[in-house]
Parts: structure tokens; sequence; C-alpha cells
């Protein structure tokens, strides 16, 4: 059973503190950091968690193996860099960085302290998702050519506060809440991007953000790909892969839709999953030695380039590279 602290004790936090405690059994909580300790006083009970304040707190504690971080984006490397060299495996909420240059840094510090770094993109996890992975690596559909994704989800608006309202810290929309786990998606079946051309359309201000993204991607192996998402829009899930035989279509965390020539489409469906369970359990086994983290180094890396460069693509009005 791997000893963990959580580093942050806000809406995401709790779920993941939530999906663990008591439920599995390669992780527990024994200890959270909170800024505003009185806010988490119940829930910290609830699941008998040590509050502290301070990271140092959780980093000089031998009996603690591991540190999750779901705190602010701007802060993920320097306390991954901070948690590794206290030799404590880390987990870091999506975006592992905003910069690619963050994000070297962090897996950097990992690798030379030898503690393994995993990174929360729990809609790897989807039975859906996993299956079009399988399906595109058997080759069934053929030579990948394009590569289609949309994720709307109505709660990047309504847990729109703090400091999720700046734009520093959550540039682009519903980019770095939503948007980016597509671009996980592309980066594990389609690798790394090339070229971005990206627009954002935000309507007028009301008490909530309105607006819609497309990204329009060129991978460097010659893949073209189109991401969309609105973040007023009820929660939906959708990615495409087209083959030259076929497509391969996931809608949802349980559904799979395969398009052959001279056939009708097939449908299969999954049965659901605490995908927040199975991505700390897989993280448990990387601190274990068990296995690696699905998510490679290199695929982090693939990952924040192509949110660095959507962030400067819409920034520019124009494409990057």
């Amino acid at each position: 059973m791997i000893n963990a602290a959580i580093v942050g004790l806000g809406r995401w936090g709790r779920n993941i503190v939530d999906a663990v405690q008591a439920k599995s059994e390669r992780l527990r909580f024994s200890r959270c950091v909170s800024r505003h300790p009185e806010k988490v006083h119940d829930f910290a009970r609830h699941h008998g968690l040590t509050i502290s304040t301070e990271l140092a707190d959780v980093l000089t504690d031998s009996a603690v193996q591991a540190v999750v971080l779901t705190t602010p984006h701007s802060l993920h490397a320097e306390q991954t860099i901070a948690a590794a060299r206290a030799g404590k495996a880390v987990f870091c909420e999506k975006p592992l960085a905003l910069t690619t240059a963050d994000a070297r840094r962090s897996i950097d510090a990992c690798r030379a302290a030898g503690v393994p770094l995993g990174l929360g993109h729990d809609k790897r996890f989807f039975a859906s998702m996993q299956e079009l992975e399988r399906v595109v690596a058997s080759g069934r559909l053929g030579d990948i050519l394009h590569i289609e994704g949309h994720f709307s989800n109505e709660t990047t608006r309504k847990f729109h506060a703090g400091w999720r309202e700046s734009p520093a810290e959550s540039p682009g929309g519903g980019l770095t809440a939503t948007g980016i786990h597509i671009m996980d998606a592309f980066v594990n079946l389609a690798g790394p991007a090339r070229r971005v051309v990206a627009q954002l359309v935000e309507r007028p201000p009301e008490p909530d953000p309105v607006d819609t993204l497309s990204v329009f991607i060129e991978f460097e192996n010659k893949v073209s790909g189109v991401l969309c998402g609105v973040r007023s829009t009820p929660q939906y899930w959708r990615v495409h892969v087209f083959g030259k035989y076929g497509s391969a279509e996931a809608l949802g965390a349980t559904e799979l839709v395969l398009h052959t020539a001279d056939a009708p489409p097939q449908r299969l469906t999954f049965d659901a999953r605490d995908t927040l369970r199975l991505q700390m359990d897989a993280f448990a086994d990387a601190v274990e030695g068990r296995a690696q983290y699905p998510i490679s180094p290199s695929q982090m890396l693939a990952g924040v380039g192509m949110l660095e460069a959507t962030i400067a693509a819409l920034a520019a009005n124009a494409p990057r590279e």
C-alpha cells in the first residue's frame, strides 16, 4: 500500500481522494496540504488526513512515499521538482506544465531522482479509449490519415472561479480543463504535432464564460487533426480516427463505433469504470516498480508541446510551429 499526500484539496483533489480512500488496495492518502485548512477540515477528518499548510511538511515526512499535485498549473513544475528532490514519487494533474521547458525540467528532475512521474489524464482509462487504442494498433484501419476530437464539459463553466479565472493560469478558454484531454488522446494515437492553427471565439461577458475552441493540427507523421470544444455545452466526448480502410469512433467513456466499407457500423458497448481510481492504481504500479506509467515522458512532452503551440497560435492569431 503506497502512502501518499495530496497537495491541493479543491474540487478535483477531493474527487481523487474520494476515488481512492478505503477503495483502492494500492494507494491511500494520509496527509493533505491546503492553504485554507479551515475549508478542508471536515473533509480531511472524514478521510483521516493530517492537514498541513506547507508543502515542505510532507516532503520531510519519511512515511510519505508519493505526492499528488492538484494545484494551479503554474505551480506544477516547481512543486514536482521539489518533491522529486525529496525522493517522493510524483503524480501531477494535467497539464504537467504550461511550457515545454518547464515540463522537461519536471521530467528531468524525476529521472535524476529515480522516482516515477504520473500525469492525470483519466480519460486514457476510458474503456472506449483503450479499445480505440487497441483497434488503431492492430492495423485494422490501415494507415491513419486523420483524427478528430471534441470535448465539451459544462463543469469548466460551473467551476470557473478562483485561479481558474486567470488567463495566465488557464489560457485558451477551456483548453487546459478539457481540450488538453483530447490533446493527450491525439498524442497517444497519432504522435507529436508539427504545426498548429487555432481560434477561440468568445461571446460578450456573461456571468459564466461562453466560448468555442477550434484547433487544426498537422502531426509529424502527416496525419491531420481537428480539436473542438464548447465550454458551456453539457459533457460530450468524441475521438474519431480515420484510416485508409475504415474508422473508429469513441463516444463517451463506454461506446465505440467501427466503420468499414461494405458493412453496417459496428457498435460496441463497455461497462463503466472508475477511471480516477484506475489511474491512481496505475501510478501505484509505477511507484512499486511493477509497470511503467501508461503515459511516457516523451508523450508528456508532446502533449505540453501541443498545448504551448496552441496557446501561442491563439495569442498571435496565426499558425505556429
